[in-house]
């Protein structure tokens, strides 16, 4: 009677100890969608900052110099506004890499943003990446840039409002 009974309190402790671990990594996981929620939606507001659509336009509209000397001869605010948007740029590939944020994400708030910004500031970092020297540099908008322009190319999206009118 005593091991059927202790039997039955094994069983018990077992059953325990595999519900506990079902809803630990249950909470694991929720916890971890909850972070990347949080994170898509912060970048998302990031992107609808005035700071930010003045980085874009200013990237946009001007020249990036081709090295570091040319950089420093710049006004300091502008070496400032270049400085920003590579660091932007540098930390969305950061999350996208490390699996944070979704690279749809991205794609669909800033596309080909992203790759026509590196086009521009390629040449300044190659420089820099040798003279500096800091082989890391930019290394994650690099990468972003490259993903981003491989699914353009490979597998480009159809506007939403074409997708969505067909269904």
């Amino acid at each position: 009677m005593t091991d059927i009974i202790a039997m039955i309190a094994n069983l018990a402790l077992a059953l325990s100890l595999i519900v506990a671990l079902v809803f630990g990594v249950a909470q694991v996981r929720a916890a971890a969608r909850d972070r990347r929620e949080r994170l898509t939606l912060e970048t998302l507001r990031n992107f609808q900052t005035r700071e930010f659509a003045e980085l874009i336009h200013f990237v946009t509209s001007h020249d990036i110099p081709s090295s570091r000397k040319e950089l420093s001869a710049l006004p300091a605010s502008e070496r400032v506004m270049f400085i920003e948007f590579g660091q932007q740029m540098e930390s969305l590939g950061i999350l996208v890499a490390e699996g944070l944020i979704n690279i749809d994400l991205v794609d669909k708030t800033l596309g080909s943003l992203v790759t026509s910004a590196w086009e521009k500031y390629k040449k300044l970092i190659l420089d820099m990446r040798v003279n500096q020297p800091d082989p890391f540099l930019s290394e994650y908008f690099q990468w972003l840039a490259e993903q981003i322009d491989k699914r353009l190319k490979e597998n480009p999206r159809k506007p939403f409002y074409e997708d969505a009118v067909s269904s």
